[in-house]
């Protein structure tokens, strides 16, 4: 039987490593490339500016890709589940593929358009391609539960064996007998969204440093390679915070949106390898691709793993409410230079290194403003391009060292953790320009500058500059004692172990979620 097949683009925006797509392909004689835009979606509607443009980018860079294989991207706008029933009836289809997804929102989403496929006869196939290895698998060799320590996931993962293997994207001959009809209003019907169609103002963007799309992320990857010596030394905790050019890959946002496939990124890196002495995980770039499996295991295991409350690994804290210094936070505007330049960052480029989001979470939350990370996970999950949900609920338990890291003592300071590796201060010149004529000596604490310095900055402190909002000295051992207090209360056993998946320890089936509504072809 030909099929005519709908491939459901979510994540996965690319056509290497695409096994849900190839299978797609399979007796086919036509195919619909869909994406859904769902403005609404609870995934969305808290997306900033510079995530919307990466995601237009990647579509467009998608939509160009198919073109040359004959066919085209059809944007649709609504909820999947009210857009799929009309699309099976219009376009006659017959099966439907998508790359499985593992976030709580994805999962009921797909529950959902299965069962309704299923009502029209469509065949439902989904392939895991978003992640190194089956995230269920890992919790089901894990007795059902997911693993808390990073030692574990290595343990479990290499009982597993090495990741799959990339596949190749389709080819011409392999589209050679699969037609994509359109009409002469597809870009009417169905064309990609602008900034404005999204009610995005595109006067608020500044340079677009990291453009989304497959291309884009291939020639990154690519380049970096090329530097066999650095992915070779690269360690995570040597990198720097505040250079003033990325000191890390930033291929995070292309693997968010699945321009790049993370199972391309290891194998290339293997391949770099190969032969030479090189890092090793927890510190190597294969072990930051381990750190992300490690959260999006824990996000799939863990319940309300983006909460405190019912969230059974969390510690309980009892966070302030202050939504002035939430906004100070958000808008950089806590009169610490450091914090307000990464935030600065953030809010302009999209990305800020890993060891900047250590800094301003551990302000935000146990170091200085004592403010759920929720709120910080909220204002992270709108400004980062690779705002992944498993990744930035894990951090920012990690850095409020309410689950994964304990050693609640350990607190960065806003002004000396900077210092480190900017001593000139020239990372926040960039970013507060208006600081940017304090000496060295001031530009992390400015507050201390007499009154001529300031004056001859022409950056008064309290009016050009807001003064600090709190005491770091002070509240820092404050805060400390207010984490021990918490700690206190918790369970002796209350971050041991994660919750089973399944009651009675049955063992957790992949994807269970799934597992009575579908059949999945091999």
């Amino acid at each position: 039987m030909a099929h005519t097949c709908i491939h459901w683009f979510r994540k996965g925006l690319r056509l290497h490593d695409n096994p849900a797509l190839v299978a797609a392909l399979r007796d086919c004689k036509e195919i619909y490339p869909v994406f859904v835009l769902d403005p609404c979606a609870p995934n969305n509607v808290n997306i900033g500016i510079n995530r919307w443009k990466f995601l237009i980018g990647a579509l467009k860079d998608l939509d160009c890709s198919l073109r040359k294989l004959n066919s085209r991207l059809f944007v649709v706008r609504g909820n999947p589940e009210e857009v799929f029933p009309k699309l099976f009836q219009k376009w006659k289809v017959t099966r439907l593929t998508y790359e499985y997804d593992t976030e709580p929102f994805s999962l009921r989403r797909d529950k959902e358009v299965v069962r309704l496929a299923e009502a029209h006869g469509v065949e439902i196939i989904y392939k895991v391609s978003h992640t190194l290895y089956n995230i269920d698998r890992i919790i089901e060799e894990n007795n059902g539960k997911a693993p808390l320590t990073y030692n574990r996931l290595q343990t479990l993962v290499s009982s597993i064996g090495p990741p799959k293997r990339p596949i190749p994207a389709p080819t011409s001959d392999d589209m050679k007998d699969v037609k994509t009809p359109c009409s002469e209003k597809h870009e009417e019907n169905y064309g990609i969204s602008t900034l404005e169609k999204l009610y995005q103002d595109p006067e608020s963007l500044t340079e677009e440093l990291f453009p989304g799309g497959e291309q884009e992320a291939m020639r990154r990857l690519d380049q970096h390679m090329e530097r066999k010596e650095w992915v070779c030394d690269f360690e995570k905790p040597q990198t720097s915070p505040n250079s003033l050019s990325p000191s890390t890959t930033v291929l995070s946002p292309y693997m968010t949106f699945g321009c790049l496939s993370v199972r391309t990124f290891w194998w290339s890196l293997t391949d770099v390898y190969q032969g030479k002495k090189h890092s090793q995980p927890p510190v190597s770039l294969h072990g930051q691709l381990l750190w992300r499996e490690f959260f999006y295991t824990a996000g799939l295991g863990i319940p309300n793993f983006d909460k405190m409350e019912g969230n059974p690994v969390c510690t309980q804290v009892d966070w302030d409410s202050n939504s002035e210094y939430l906004a100070a936070w958000a808008e950089a505007r806590t009169g610490f230079p450091f914090i307000d330049a990464i935030m600065t960052q953030l809010r302009q480029e999209g990305w800020i290194h890993h060891l900047a989001r250590h800094a301003v979470a551990c302000f935000l939350t146990r170091g200085d403003l004592w403010i759920s990370w929720e709120e910080g996970q909220r204002v992270f999950e709108e400004l980062l391009l690779d705002g992944d949900w498993s990744l930035n609920a894990g951090n920012w338990q990690w850095l409020s060292a309410s689950t994964f890291f304990h050693q609640f003592f350990r607190v960065y300071s806003p002004i000396a953790f900077g210092k480190k590796t900017d001593k000139n201060g020239d990372y926040i010149k960039k970013y507060l320009p208006h600081l940017k004529k304090y000496p060295a000596q001031y530009i992390y604490e400015p507050w201390k500058a007499p009154r001529s310095v300031q004056e001859a900055a022409g950056c008064i402190v309290g009016k050009d500059y807001p003064r600090p909002i709190v005491e770091h000295e002070v509240i820092s051992k404050k805060n400390i004692q207010r984490m021990k207090a918490a700690y206190a209360k918790r369970s002796p056993h209350s971050s041991d172990e994660s919750p089973s998946k399944n009651e009675k320890g049955r063992k957790h089936k992949a994807p269970s979620v799934l597992d009575m509504l579908i059949k999945k072809k091999k």
